[in-house]
């Protein structure tokens, strides 16, 4: 099956599963998420090893931020991009050779320890090099210069991705500094889009409602909040333990949750499919808070707040705007049906556990696997039920 794509050079046939950048990545995205989170699960389980230089939790930390959340963001940015330059979109041959690099970067991590050093690292971080370098060049030919900052965060992931890789074969780096880069990066890209996002589609629906109480426009007060949020999560990535770092964390949190409350989303309780959206954010303000008072606090488990911000924060916008890209673009309607709905408590719901496990004593053991069964559940749920819409063709909404 296959469909058309446009150009200066007239239209060509390619296959739909490679038309659009959000069906191959978005696809992979959710079913490495679930394959990825088994296989570290059974890892952990039964005590055994993977024949990667990564150890297992550094392999799981590694795949969920530089592999599943990096071909999420992926099918995104090449889905926004036509959007925000009238250019064409990335597809056909361009499109499966992006693709086949982001897979071999997942072999190539999972296999690391057959493989020279050089050559583990070079195959893996080839995709966000490549990734970069397609998104400058359409932002820069369009002179779009307003969506830079997308390129600013994905050049910091692949950074917090190639530290990771050096910690991994034994050079000296401070523990951990890898996977902070990486983390901090993604919530800066949520917080950016997601400030562009939230509001703007809520208040497109609040107006078709005929409502008259809106979404705060942006204003300094955004700017103010994110400036500091910013700040604070990477000097948090250098300075871990200090306390004027997580007194910087509790102010961003207080000014971002004040940001949320502006873009209105109690008026969207009846909108699970914009609600989401809302809720994914307000996981963005917890992990904040929560990572400011474990720097504040030892007794504080800094678990609480990793995992509010990736099982949270992370599944929980990577789900809402995967859902709504996929079915915005295929044509389908902008509403979430009862899997959707369920893709959506079992994401939060796995967050919740997870969370609940950092504490939950004798009961973290079937915590733990309580929350890896729903955050399986979510995302195998989500590449079953949007595979249709992702592989098979469809009109395409430009």
């Amino acid at each position: 099956m296959s469909t058309l794509t446009g150009g200066a050079a007239g239209f060509r046939r390619v296959p739909a599963f490679l038309s659009y950048g959000f069906r191959p990545f978005f696809f992979a995205a959710g079913l490495w998420s679930a394959l990825a989170l088994l296989l570290w699960i059974a890892v952990f389980v039964t005590g055994s090893t993977l024949p990667s230089r990564f150890d297992p939790l550094a392999w799981h930390i590694h795949e969920m931020l530089c592999g599943f959340v990096m071909a999420a963001i992926a099918g995104f940015v090449l889905t926004a991009i036509p959007n925000w330059t009238g250019r064409q979109p990335l597809s056909g041959v361009s499109l499966a050779v992006l693709a086949t690099l982001w897979l071999l970067g997942r072999v190539s991590c999972l296999i690391s320890t057959l493989l020279p050093s050089w050559l583990a690292l070079v195959t893996d971080l080839l995709f966000p090099l490549l990734l970069i370098a397609v998104v400058s060049r359409e932002i820069v030919a369009a002179r779009n210069w307003r969506h830079l900052p997308m390129i600013g965060g994905i050049t910091v992931l692949a950074v917090g991705d190639l530290m990771m890789h050096l910690e991994a074969v034994g050079v000296a780096l401070p523990a951990g500094l890898g996977w902070r880069f990486a983390l901090a990066a993604i919530i800066v890209l949520i917080s950016v889009v997601g400030g562009r996002i939230v509001p703007s589609f809520t208040r497109n629906w609040l107006v078709k409602q005929g409502a008259v109480s809106l979404p705060a426009e942006p204003d300094g007060i955004d700017r103010i909040a994110l400036g500091i949020l910013h700040g604070g999560l990477f000097a948090w990535v250098f300075f871990p333990v200090t306390h004027a770092v997580g007194a910087l964390l509790l102010l961003a949190a207080a000014l971002n949750f004040w940001r949320l409350l502006r873009w209105r989303g109690g008026a969207t309780l009846a909108e699970p499919f914009l609600l989401v959206l809302h809720v994914g954010y307000g996981w963005v303000v917890l992990g904040t808070a929560l990572l400011g008072l474990a720097i504040m606090d030892a007794d504080i488990p800094q678990s609480l707040a990793i995992h509010a911000l990736t099982a949270g924060a992370i599944g929980t916008m990577t789900v809402a705007v995967m859902t709504r890209a996929t079915r915005g673009h295929t044509g389908h309607p902008l509403s979430a049906d009862r899997a959707t709905i369920a893709i959506y408590l079992c994401v939060n719901a796995a967050a919740i556990v997870r969370i609940a496990a950092a504490i939950g004593g004798s009961w973290a053991m079937p915590m733990l696997a309580a929350s890896a069964i729903l955050w399986v559940g979510a995302f195998a749920l989500f590449a079953l039920v949007y595979a249709p819409m992702l592989l098979l063709p469809k009109r395409v909404n430009l």
